[in-house]
C-alpha cells in the first residue's frame, strides 16, 4: 500500500496519517478505555506474557471487525438455512434478505449464499473464542461495539443498528491477484504488483445493495449491471478481506512465545486460508460488466487490464483458474521458487499493516463525516503493540 511506510516509521507519522491521510480519522471515542484495558491484559501476573496477549487481543479485535462485515454480507446475501444442521455459533440474525442480491451473486458461484453463511459463522467463532480464550488465561478480552456507529443497508428487513463497518463507499485492493501469480515476485522481498480490477481501487464502489432500489430487476427479468457490478464487487472484497488474515495469522505466529498460542495462531490462521482459496475461486466468475465507471475485465483475454499489453506472460498474471500459489522467490532467491503465502512478514503481512490496508479500503469510513471513525486509532494501538511482540523462548 503508497502508505504503508509512511505507517510504520515513527508514532507520530502514524498519528498523521491517521488524522489527515486521504481518509482521516474522526473523534478517537474511547481510546483511553481500551488502552486501559489492553495494560490490564497485559498484567505481570498473566499466564501469557506481555507479547502473546497483545497478539490475541490484535487478532480478537480484528476477528470483530470481520464478524461484522460479514454480517453484512450474510444478512442481504447469505443462505437462509445452513445446511441440513447448524454450528454452534449459529447465525443470530436474519439471513438472506434480499434475492436479488443473491441471484447476481449466484453469477459468480450458485454455492454463494452457503459459502457466505459459513464464513460469516467462522469470524464470530474466531471473535468468541479469542475472547473466551483470553479470559481463561487471566487477560481482558476486547470488545469494539462502542464504534458499531456506520449506518448498514436500507434494504427492507436489515436491523438499523449501526456497524462498525462501511460496506458501501469500498476501494478494494486487486493486487492479491497477480501477486499469488507472480512467479518471479514477493511482497516481502520488495515486489509489486498489478491490479486485477484497476477500477475497484480507484472511487467508492458499494459490495452490498444500498435499498431497495438497487435491487429492481430488468423488465425481462435480468439482473442491471449495476446490481450485477456490487455483486461483481462484493466478490473480489471477499478475497481481499480473506487474504488479508491468510497473511497475518503466520506473520504473528512467528512472534508467539507460548506453543499453545502458536498453536492457537496456526489452527485459525488455517481457516483464513481455506476462505481465501474459496473466494479467489469465485472472484474469477465475475463476468465482464460496466457500470459507470467501473469495469471488471474479461481475465481470460490475455490483455493486461492496466496496461492493454498482450502475450503469454500476461496470461500467466491473470488468467482466472490460475487459483493455486505459484512458486516464487521466497527468503532468498538462490533458494529457488516455492509456493507460499505471500507476504509472511510484519512490515508487509502484519498487525499495522493490516489494519492500514482496512482503512485504504473505506470499511471505517464515516460518510456523515468523511472520515474515519475513532476504531482506527484504536485497532492502530493494538497493531503496534501486536507486532512489537518477539518470541521468547
Amino acid at each position: 500500500m503508497k502508505t504503508l511506510d509512511r505507517v510504520n516509521k515513527r508514532g507520530a507519522d502514524r498519528r498523521k496519517f491517521l488524522r489527515t491521510g486521504s481518509i482521516g480519522a474522526g473523534a478517537v471515542i474511547g481510546t483511553a478505555l481500551f488502552s486501559d484495558r489492553l495494560a490490564g491484559a497485559q498484567a505481570d501476573d498473566s499466564p501469557l506474557n506481555k507479547g502473546d496477549v497483545a497478539i490475541l487481543t490484535f487478532l480478537s479485535a480484528l476477528e470483530q471487525v470481520e464478524a461484522d462485515l460479514w454480517t453484512q454480507y450474510a444478512e442481504l446475501g447469505g443462505a437462509v438455512t445452513q445446511g441440513p444442521t447448524f454450528s454452534p455459533i449459529d447465525l443470530p440474525f436474519a439471513t438472506g434478505l434480499a434475492p436479488n442480491y443473491i441471484t447476481a451473486l449466484q453469477v459468480l458461484d450458485g454455492d454463494m449464499p452457503q459459502y457466505i453463511a459459513d464464513n460469516t459463522d467462522d469470524e464470530i467463532s474466531h471473535h468468541r473464542f479469542l475472547n473466551n480464550y483470553l479470559a481463561s488465561k487471566g487477560a481482558n478480552p476486547i470488545d469494539l461495539s462502542a464504534f458499531a456507529v456506520l449506518p448498514p443497508s436500507q434494504v427492507t428487513g436489515v436491523p438499523q443498528n449501526g456497524r462498525l463497518t462501511n460496506l458501501k463507499q469500498l476501494t478494494v485492493d486487486t493486487t492479491w491477484w497477480t501477486r499469488y501469480r507472480s512467479a518471479t515476485a514477493n511482497p516481502d522481498l520488495g515486489g509489486t504488483f498489478e491490479n486485477a480490477v484497476p477500477d475497484l481501487a480507484k472511487g467508492q464502489h458499494p459490495a452490498i445493495p444500498l435499498s431497495n432500489a438497487d435491487l429492481i430487476l430488468n423488465s425481462d427479468g435480468s439482473i442491471p449491471n449495476h446490481l450485477q457490478a456490487i455483486a461483481n464487487t462484493a466478490g473480489f472484497h471477499f478475497a481481499f478481506i480473506e487474504q488479508g488474515g491468510t497473511s497475518l495469522y503466520p506473520a504473528l505466529a512467528q512472534k508467539a512465545s507460548s506453543l499453545e498460542v502458536l498453536r492457537v495462531l496456526l489452527s485459525i490462521g488455517g481457516s483464513e486460508i481455506t476462505h481465501f482459496q474459496t473466494w479467489h475461486d469465485k472472484a474469477g466468475n465475475a463476468p465482464n460488466i460496466t457500470d459507470g465507471a467501473l469495469t471488471f475485465p474479461n481475465l481470460n483475454s490475455a490483455v493486461d487490464p492496466n496496461t492493454g499489453a498482450t502475450g503469454p506472460n500476461v496470461a500467466d498474471e491473470f488468467q482466472t483458474n490460475l487459483i493455486m500459489p505459484e512458486p516464487t522467490v521466497f527468503l532468498d532467491a538462490k533458494l529457488g521458487p516455492v509456493s507460499i503465502i505471500r507476504p509472511t512478514s510484519t512490515q508487509q503481512g502484519g498487525a499495522v499493516a493490516s489494519v492500514v490496508s482496512f482503512a485504504n479500503d473505506g470499511l471505517f469510513l464515516n460518510p456523515a463525516t468523511g472520515r474515519n471513525t475513532g476504531i482506527v486509532d484504536v485497532l492502530m494501538e493494538l497493531a503496534e503493540a501486536a507486532d512489537a511482540a518477539k518470541r521468547k523462548m
